[in-house]
């Protein structure tokens, strides 16, 4: 029965999130609520302007509907349930803040770094102490390819803070291009669903499954040429949400790998900006890595689908490590 539960999941997000979004698109675009273009970015991304973005809201609408009717039909309520909408609905918000501030204030940098980070490690601390009173909780970290933990002990916060903050930052430094996000991401909650599938947690599977399904269907609209962006709204809750089904999961190690794409993103603007600072020189045409690409000549597409393949190869990979190795 859980096995067919896990179709009907998928399928269920799919059609949720397919089914609102012919609704939420033409609204967004009354409220103009339209993407703007930083100046230094690919000057190919300008005719990208004024499209519809805070598409993320439908994918949280999707997750949270989708999530509390399967785990009810199959008896799979727990705390952790709750925690895992607690922190995607929690990042998805600020990125809503952040959204907001860009589309209709004007300020096309929406929050400030600074009040972007408190509140990310608020959200993170407040999960922290609820999932330390759960009874799955242990202070310790997976090893991939073991059985084996590391108890880490109080640590164990400064590593959900850091996991939670940084995985958020990576999925949305890496939503730069059509579709590019809903693919990769879709991939790593798959790939993380198995795993969580593997261990017992039928809750987590559930969860992670219905994000899938919600993204699939957001590729419907998000695909190159994209017809709405997730905005921050959905990057945000997308990376907070990977990093804690990681934490549960006892994978946060293997999500490295499976989130590869993420890593890969991150580390370029890191490089990048510290190439400059100190050498005055570049290492990539630009950063995030995809635009490196797009500016070598590359079609957006093209882009897209190496970077989808690359994460599926890292989470085949890291299923490989934790299940069969």
């Amino acid at each position: 029965m859980m096995e067919q539960g896990i179709f009907f999941t998928i399928l269920t997000g799919f059609f949720i999130t397919v089914l609102l979004s012919p609704v939420f698109i033409p609204f967004l675009r009354r409220l103009k609520f339209g993407q703007s273009i930083r100046e230094e970015g690919p000057q190919s991304h300008k005719i990208k302007s004024g499209t519809p973005t805070m598409g993320g809201l439908v994918i949280l609408l999707s997750i949270v509907a989708t999530t509390l009717f399967m785990v009810a039909k199959y008896d799979s309520i727990s705390t952790n349930t709750f925690l895992l909408l607690f922190v995607t609905v929690g990042f998805g918000l600020l990125g809503f803040l952040d959204d907001y501030i860009k589309v209709v204030k004007k300020r096309n940098l929406g929050l400030t770094s600074m009040q972007k980070l408190i509140g990310q490690i608020v959200i993170a601390i407040i999960f922290y102490f609820i999932y330390k009173s759960t009874a799955g909780f242990t202070p310790e970290i997976g090893i991939p390819g073991t059985d084996l933990s590391l108890n880490v002990g109080w640590l164990y916060v400064a590593i959900i803070i850091f996991w939670q903050v940084g995985f958020s930052n990576a999925v949305n430094l890496t939503d730069g291009l059509d579709g590019l996000v809903s693919g990769t991401a879709s991939i790593a909650f798959g790939a993380l669903a198995v795993l969580a599938w593997n261990n017992g947690q039928y809750d987590v599977a559930i969860f992670s499954i219905a994000i899938v399904g919600a993204l699939l269907g957001f590729l419907v609209f998000n695909a190159h040429p994209a017809k709405v962006f997730m905005g921050d709204t959905g990057s945000l809750a997308l990376g907070g949400a990977l990093a804690t089904v990681a934490l549960m999961t006892k994978t946060e190690l293997l999500l490295v790998i499976i989130g590869g794409v993420f890593v890969i993103e991150t580390l370029s603007v890191i490089l990048q900006v510290a190439s400059f600072k100190t050498r005055g020189k570049r290492i990539f045409k630009m950063s995030p890595l995809h635009h490196h690409y797009e500016l070598s000549g590359w079609s957006e597409w093209r882009v897209v689908v190496t970077f989808w393949t690359v994460g599926l190869l890292l989470a085949v990979l890291g299923i490989y490590i934790e299940v069969w190795l």
